[in-house]
């Protein structure tokens, strides 16, 4: 069996009502969607999603010819890539979906077969009024989810922690809660600058008042030390690492002790080939290991086997923020879209690779330049 084309396209769903994204100053009006397809002499197609893979037209010739089933190798000439150019991980998720399909088996099975699901977490995307908050959390726990993530990023940390004191107060002990405090990274435009480890670990006293179950990214990604401290002198959980670019540095997170929750992203950083690795060392580290997956199904089906199959992961991040973000927005490639069950359990199927099916139709009338 033979590789035989690489194709790329973009897609585009027009937003309305538009998207607020916490971690962006910029309203969302459109969701725009890459794929990839590596298809072979056999018929079989596999796909992937994420990234627009800056910098790979040209280089399909490293792949075209070989045979599919060499995981190793095209895992180490996509790392390349991905030094040398944009994320270009999106071409595991595909050669993973392909090496299922020939082998007739899930990716969860072939990962491990820990499970064949994982508890999904609402995660929340906007800023909202106490009140509008409180109602989605009510939502959150009427749609069968027991886990809720809300985003900080108010002018004032001290507005962040009054709102998330009216959820609590909303719904007891019924939803776990988790913070994201988006101080990680910022996008091109916002000049922000990140907390300080003091102000993250007055932040961190408040959260453990209210029974917060992690703090996620508290601190600039590149601050250990800091991490590491912040770890210790609270008892918090604090989560990292969805936009971390090389395994090196997933893995100084872990030897270093700067976590308790990895949250690593397949479509991002690594693939599901480098990301199963990063997953035992973090377990055998005694971290939880619960993937960032904020973006459409395709990518959060990836990450799902990757939790479920070689992590049994305790939680996965659901997109979920309606009107203005829902799985059918999220998931606008698929046919039907990923939908938790009524005790937001995520269950994954016996179809062979990812276990999609794409909507052809629609993403011919979405396709864009």
């Amino acid at each position: 069996m033979k590789i035989t084309r690489i194709e790329q396209s973009r897609h585009r769903l027009e937003l309305d009502p538009p998207f607020h994204p916490s971690w962006d100053t910029r309203v969302r009006r459109h969701f725009d969607v890459h794929l990839v397809r590596i298809e072979t002499d056999e018929g079989l197609v596999g796909v992937g999603s994420g990234d627009a893979m800056a910098g790979f037209a040209g280089h399909e010739e490293l792949f075209i010819g070989r045979d599919p089933r060499d995981m190793e190798r095209h895992f180490r000439v996509i790392e390349n890539l991905s030094f040398h150019y944009g994320r270009c991980w999106p071409l595991d998720i595909a050669l993973w979906d392909l090496f299922g399909q020939i082998t007739e088996q899930p990716l969860w099975r072939l990962l491990g077969g820990r499970a064949d699901g994982v508890h999904a977490y609402a995660s929340s995307g906007s800023l909202r009024d106490p009140e509008e908050l409180a109602d989605l959390a009510q939502l959150v726990a009427e749609e069968g989810f027991t886990a809720l993530k809300i985003r900080f990023q108010r002018k004032r940390w001290r507005d962040d922690i009054d709102v998330l004191a009216a959820v609590r107060d909303a719904v007891g002990d019924s939803l776990a809660l988790m913070v994201d405090c988006n101080q990680g990274w910022r996008m091109p435009w916002d000049t922000a600058q990140p907390w300080s480890l003091k102000q993250a670990q007055a932040v961190a006293k408040e959260l453990e008042g209210l029974d917060v179950y992690w703090m996620e990214e508290p601190l600039h990604r590149g601050d250990y030390e800091g991490m590491r401290r912040l770890r210790e002198s609270t008892s918090v959980r604090i989560a990292g690492g969805e936009m971390t670019r090389e395994l090196h540095e997933l893995r100084e997170l872990v030897d270093r002790r700067c976590l308790d929750v990895l949250q690593p992203d397949a479509v991002v950083t690594g693939g599901i080939t480098g990301l199963r690795r990063i997953a035992e060392q973090a377990l055998a580290c005694g971290l939880e290991f619960t993937p960032h997956t904020w973006g459409n199904g395709i990518g959060l089906l990836a990450n799902a086997h990757l939790a479920a199959g070689c992590a049994g992961s305790r939680y996965l991040e659901f997109p979920f923020d309606p009107p203005a973000w829902t799985p059918e927005r999220r998931d606008f490639p698929l046919v039907e879209p990923l939908i938790a069950g009524e005790d937001g359990w995520l269950q994954l199927s016996e179809e062979p690779g990812l276990g999609l099916e794409l909507d052809e139709d629609y993403l011919e009338s979405t396709r864009i330049a």
